[in-house]
């Protein structure tokens, strides 16, 4: 049976918001409809299209002007397609990889990965974190995040690593099909767990690689959180001027 799980409506609605934005219905600099015509537009309550603003907002595609209204930002800035430590980590073949898996099994979600999921605050996803080293030297710590229920039926759960990718793994198992993927890039201090397993003194950042394999209908099927010390790294970004 195929895996179907319906995102929130604030989630469906801030993704059709969002594709406008990608297809320039919505171009950079312009206003987008007010509060009150997307309910009336989609049907949806005040809440929900709040909700749904916010999302936007947070991730970088709308940006709230005070006496103006709220207006599309340019595409959020994410790593060349040259650096593809994201694509990587979701096309690594565990077996192979120069690293050891350091946690396998359900965990309470992340508050990003669960509006990115669309499953509850409160529910419990499975994870997969993977320590990958060079010359014992730990260099990126990657936890890939799925839906309970999608890791039924599957060996996501098993604390051996996968003899293929997770993608390769997911797909061969499951009646769903990876078509895109999004990598966000952000920085930010670690947990003391997260910088303990990448040998971080206090007060070090890392950098955040954030990746999002979707279906074809935009749904969300894995989150991997890329770690990668940021005194280690050196990005290159390429930006969209509006």
């Amino acid at each position: 049976m195929a895996y179907e799980v319906a995102a929130p409506k604030y989630v469906r609605l801030a993704q059709t918001l969002q594709g406008r934005i990608e297809d320039g219905t919505y171009p950079p600099g312009t206003l987008v409809p007010s509060e009150n015509q997307l309910v009336q537009a989609f049907g949806m309550s005040r809440p929900t299209v709040v909700r749904a603003l916010d999302l936007l907002k947070r991730d970088g595609w709308l940006e709230s002007r005070q006496g103006y209204g709220t207006i599309v930002r340019c595409r959020p800035e994410v790593v060349e397609q040259k650096d593809q430590r994201g694509r990587e980590a979701l096309e690594r073949d565990e077996s192979a990889a120069p690293g050891r898996l350091v946690h396998v099994g359900e965990v309470p979600v992340p508050p990003r990965v669960a509006s990115i999921l669309g499953v509850p605050k409160r529910a419990k996803v499975l994870v997969r974190r993977l320590l990958v080293e060079d010359e014992g030297e730990a260099v990126e710590l990657a936890s890939s995040y799925f839906p309970a229920e999608l890791a039924k039926g599957t060996g996501l759960a098993d604390s051996a690593p996968l003899q293929e990718s997770l993608r390769d793994h997911v797909e061969s198992r499951k009646r769903v099909r990876f078509d895109h993927v999004t990598e966000r890039v952000s920085s930010r201090l670690p947990s003391k767990e997260e910088a303990e397993l990448l040998g971080l003194a206090k007060g070090e950042p890392v950098l955040s690689v954030l990746v999002v394999a979707c279906d074809v209908s935009g749904r969300a099927l894995q989150v991997t959180d890329v770690l990668l010390p940021a005194d280690r790294q050196e990005l290159e970004d390429t930006y969209r001027l509006g």
